[in-house]
């Protein structure tokens, strides 16, 4: 199984993804520092999985869905992988790998997005 969180406000309005097995484990909305000034203080979250098979379709049809302009990315993990979802581009690497990380995060980076956003756990360290 795949699985990984995703913000609702990074979709573009009129989104509608459908992924066969996707299920949503948890539902929840926090308060946000260090965003950007085209980002709302306010996040609706949800942790999300989903059957391996379905994964690539998943990361196709976020990186369509993601809004473009205001500084976005989703990821997850599926087995040894980490797959980081920006607008329009999908990175997938080996977790652990320093060189895929790197580029994944060299990317965020590039597109606005915060450093401190595009921290994605230890199991990348």
């Amino acid at each position: 199984m795949f699985a990984g969180r995703l913000i609702l406000e990074s979709l573009r309005l009129g989104t509608d993804i459908r992924t066969p097995g996707l299920r949503m484990d948890r539902i929840l909305r926090v308060s946000v520092d260090g965003t950007t000034s085209a980002q709302p203080d306010e996040w609706s979250i949800v942790d999300f999985r989903g059957p391996d098979e379905s994964a690539d379709r998943f990361a196709r049809q976020l990186a369509e869905a993601l809004e473009p302009t205001h500084h976005w990315y989703a990821d997850f993990r599926i087995g040894n992988d980490h797959v980081v979802v920006f607008p329009g581009k999908v990175i997938r690497y080996r977790t652990g790998d320093p060189r895929g990380h790197a580029q994944a995060v060299e990317y965020g980076l590039a597109l606005g997005i915060p450093a401190a956003q595009l921290d994605w756990g230890e199991l990348d360290d």
